[in-house]
Parts: C-alpha cells; sequence; structure tokens
C-alpha cells in the first residue's frame, strides 16, 4: 500500500507540462497555484483533513507568536527608553547611540548563523537556545550597573533577533497545513508589530528596568510551551527521524486523520533533493536557485532601503518633527497596524500572497511620498495645517504596509527554497537585509539634516523599485503543498 502511495505522489511530481505567467508550471486541467488537479489533473491530491485545527498547532503558533512579540519588544525598546538610561548611567549621546547600534549589528551576526544553526539544531532545539539569549539580554539590561552589560544585553537580542527573524517563518510554513500557512505566517508578522508598538506605548509610563523586565515575559511563555509542541516534519525528515517525522506531522493534524500521503510526499521528496545535492552550503548558488535568491535578496534589500528601519527607530521623533504628538501618533500606528493586519490575515490565503505584496509595496511607496511633501510643505510655508495631517498619513500608510510586506516576502522565501537549500538561501537573505537596514539606520539622522523632505522621496523611489521588481518576478503560491511549490519552480522529481 505504501508503495502504490509513493508510485502515485512520483507520477504526480513528474507531471509538469508548461510554465505560468508567474513561472510554475500547471498542471493539465489544474488551476495555477490550486494546489491539485481536478478529474485527470495529474496535481497530487492529498488526503489530508488540511484545515483541521489541532491543539498541538495551536501551541505551536502561540509560541512562534510569543518569539514575534519578543522580536518586536527588541526592536521598540530604544525608542521610549534613551532619557532614562542616558540620565541613570550617565551615558553620552554617542554611547547610547551604540548601544542602540548593537542591536542590528547583533543581527547581522545572527543572520550569518541563522541557516546553519537551524538546520544543526533542529527548528525546536534553536528555539531553546534562543530563548536563553533573550531572557538573559533582557535581564543583563534590567539589572545593569555599568554600560558595558548593557551594551552586552543589547547585543544578545540582536543576536537572537537575527536567527528569530529566519526561524519564524521556517518554522511555520513547514508546520502549517497548506491553506492555513499564509494565515498562520501573517499572524507572526502581526505579533512583531504589537511588540514593537507595546514598546511605544507602555515605554514612556514605566521605568526602563520594569521595562526590561516585562519584555522577558514572552521568553518565559515560551519555556514550558517547548515540551508540548513537535520538531518540524520537514526538518526531521531531512535527517533521516521517519518515525519521529510521521508522529509529529499527526499531532499537527490530528489523531483521525490519514497523514500517509503528505508524510510520504515529504519523504520522497526530501529523499529527491538529497540525491541531488552535495549537501554544501554552495549548493544554493546553483543556477536554478539562482533566479529566486536574486528575487527575494532584491526585495529585501530594496524594503531595507526603502527606509523601514529608520522610520521603525525614530518614528516617535519622526512624528514630533512633523508637528504630531508623538504619544498620538505612536497609538493611533498601533491600532492601524493591528487592523491591516487582521486584513491580512483574512486574504492572504484567499486572494494570495503576490496581491498582497504588490498593493503593500505600493503602500511603502504612496506613504514615504507623503511624508515627504509634509515636510517639504513644512520647510517652504507652503501648507501649515495640512503638513502634519500628510506626515500622520503617510507614516500610518507606510508603516500599516510594511505590517504586510515583511511577512510576505519572507513567508515565500520559507515556502519557495528547499530544504537542502533553505538554511543557506535564508542565510543570506537575512544577512543582506539587516546589512541595509543597519545601513539605513545609522545614516538616517545625518540625512535627515541634509533634506527632511528629500530622504523620505529617496525611501519612496527605492519602495516603487521593490514593487515593480515584486509585479515583474514574484509568483503566486497560495494553495500548495511546499513540495508542490518547489517541485514546479526547480522541476525536483522523485526517483
Amino acid at each position: 500500500m505504501a508503495n502504490q502511495q509513493r508510485e502515485a505522489i512520483t507520477e504526480s511530481l513528474l507531471v509538469r507540462p508548461r510554465l505560468d505567467d508567474n513561472g510554475f508550471r500547471n498542471e493539465d486541467g489544474g488551476e495555477s497555484g490550486g494546489g491539485g488537479g481536478g478529474a485527470g489533473g495529474g496535481g497530487a491530491v492529498l488526503n489530508v483533513a488540511s484545515s483541521n485545527v489541532t491543539t498541538v498547532l495551536v501551541l505551536s503558533v502561540f509560541v512562534n507568536a510569543c518569539m514575534a512579540f519578543g522580536f518586536g519588544n527588541a526592536v521598540g525598546y530604544s525608542s521610549p527608553t534613551q532619557t532614562g538610561i542616558m540620565e541613570d548611567l550617565g551615558l553620552s549621546v554617542a554611547e547610547f547611540s551604540l548601544f542602540g547600534s548593537l542591536l542590528t549589528l547583533g543581527a547581522m551576526l545572527g543572520a550569518i548563523m541563522s541557516g546553519k544553526i537551524t538546520d544543526l539544531l533542529g527548528r525546536k532545539g534553536s528555539m531553546w537556545i534562543l530563548n536563553v539569549f533573550y531572557i538573559g539580554g533582557w535581564l543583563a539590561i534590567a539589572f545593569t550597573e555599568v554600560p558595558w552589560l548593557l551594551d552586552l544585553g543589547r547585543f544578545a537580542l540582536g543576536f537572537r533577533n537575527g536567527i528569530t527573524g529566519y526561524l519564524m517563518p521556517i518554522y511555520t510554513a513547514e508546520i502549517a497545513p497548506k491553506n492555513l500557512r499564509g494565515r498562520i505566517s501573517t499572524l507572526g508578522t502581526l505579533m512583531v508589530c504589537w511588540g514593537l508598538s507595546f514598546m511605544y506605548v507602555v515605554g514612556p509610563f514605566v521605568n526602563w528596568r520594569t521595562l526590561a523586565l516585562i519584555a522577558t515575559v514572552p521568553g518565559l511563555l515560551q519555556l514550558p510551551l517547548l515540551f508540548f509542541i513537535p520538531e518540524s516534519p520537514r526538518w526531521l525528515a531531512k535527517v533521516g527521524r521517519e518515525k519521529d517525522l510521521e508522529a509529529a506531522l499527526q499531532s499537527l493534524r490530528g489523531d483521525k486523520v490519514d497523514i500517509s500521503e503528505e508524510a510520504a510526499e515529504i519523504k520522497d521528496y526530501t529523499e529527491s533533493l538529497q540525491n541531488a545535492s552535495k549537501g554544501s552550503i554552495l549548493d544554493v548558488f546553483q543556477k536554478k536557485y539562482t533566479r529566486p535568491l536574486l528575487i527575494f535578496g532584491g526585495l529585501l534589500i530594496l524594503q531595507s532601503l526603502g527606509g523601514i528601519a529608520a522610520i521603525s527607530y525614530y518614528s516617535g521623533a519622526i512624528f514630533i518633527s512633523a508637528g504630531i504628538s508623538s504619544q498620538v501618533g505612536l497609538v493611533t500606528l498601533a491600532v492601524v497596524q493591528t487592523l491591516l493586519g487582521l486584513v491580512g490575515i483574512i486574504l492572504v490565503d484567499k486572494v494570495g500572497r503576490r496581491p498582497i505584496l504588490l498593493v503593500c509595496s505600493a503602500g511603502l511607496c504612496l506613504g514615504s511620498f507623503l511624508t515627504g511633501l509634509s515636510f517639504l510643505f513644512k520647510d517652504f510655508n507652503w501648507w501649515d495645517k495640512g503638513s502634519p495631517i500628510f506626515a500622520l498619513i503617510g507614516l500610518l500608510l507606510f508603516m500599516a504596509s510594511y505590517t504586510l510586506v515583511a511577512g510576505m516576502t519572507w513567508l515565500l522565501i520559507s515556502e519557495v527554497f528547499p530544504v537542502n537549500v533553505k538554511g543557506s538561501a535564508g542565510s543570506i537573505c537575512n544577512l543582506v537585509s539587516n546589512t541595509c537596514n543597519w545601513i539605513v539606520a545609522y545614516f538616517f539622522n545625518f540625512l535627515l539634516e541634509w533634506s527632511s523632505a528629500g530622504i523620505f522621496f529617496i525611501f519612496s523611489g527605492f519602495s516603487g523599485a521593490s514593487f515593480l521588481l515584486g509585479a515583474a518576478m514574484v509568483p503566486e503560491t497560495k494553495g500548495r503543498s511546499l513540495e508542490q511549490i518547489q517541485a514546479a519552480m526547480f522541476g525536483h522529481s522523485v526517483e
């Protein structure tokens, strides 16, 4: 019976007559991106109740949400605590700037190692290690009496964020049913924004040490739950633990669900990849992987050069510069991000990743342009009453759009690259993104002094370029299993 199932899956993966407009091969009679053909379609149809939401799946998603919330906490911490930390520890502006930048520098180191660590230790094993860095980093900040320990804690949080930024979308993509994968991944992005907004809203009302202790809560919540969530089935297949793979998949799909075909597809596809691969980090530079690596690496570079790091770190100061109360602006921003994030969760598995990516990329472009106009009006005293309105609308549009843009990009990366090169591809994409974020954050204040309007017009130009790249090159992936997506894109087959 098992051999018949494997033969059927093999035949379905080998049928790929033609490419659709987005770079995928359509099965005869099936819909592009539909995840299976009808009668005579030749598409692999998995006998799995993929919409089942089990307790184990919910716990796994919750753990991922805690990681995402903690990610946002680390990013947002420096903005409301600058005055308190500088006064209590006697830091100069330069010393506090070093403290702020260490998060990005740590993230760059984590990004380099993210793929290797998660491949070596597994997705779940990496979560245990990252929790040590997360909780330890916050405790170092909360109880420090000397600047070097403050900086060490910040660097530890950055290292953790560098790996977490890769691990979150990978883990959710590898455990989620195909019809829920987009929603679950988008929830992670929304939780990052909530973590960021939490720091902005609560930070001004509590001591910086207390805020650091509060930030340990997401990590503490994860610790007991890690005992109850499974390892990624696809990572288990990669390391040859077939019985553990089936047990993990069964717990995620439910005891009454027949997971035999899904498990067989994962095993056979992983075996075909390992047979075709040397297992080297250089495999990702094979010709067939170069195009998607350039596309998604390019998207992340353009999105980063579009100013997200600068606007996230300095949004409160930007609101004040534009003549808006920072508290009003930040609270409004949190509300708008939440609403758009919820809309994204509802739509991502219905309308697809590509439309949301394009619409929100256009939102980034327009948001930066409106913010630039507001500063232009203010500099020339053209419309004093309208300038703050343009700034508020522009910043809200930009940050709300980025809530979904970042999530869609990393969701696509986690879906498109197969498990044999996912670690290398993720590390490269993560590194270029964090490097560009650091460059933008470091030079932003200098560029703002050069031209407050000009820098936002530059951001708008990069965001516009990311829209054009996405429109020309990014494929649609909704409704397909990871194996179907990757087989269609790279032509892997099961021997």
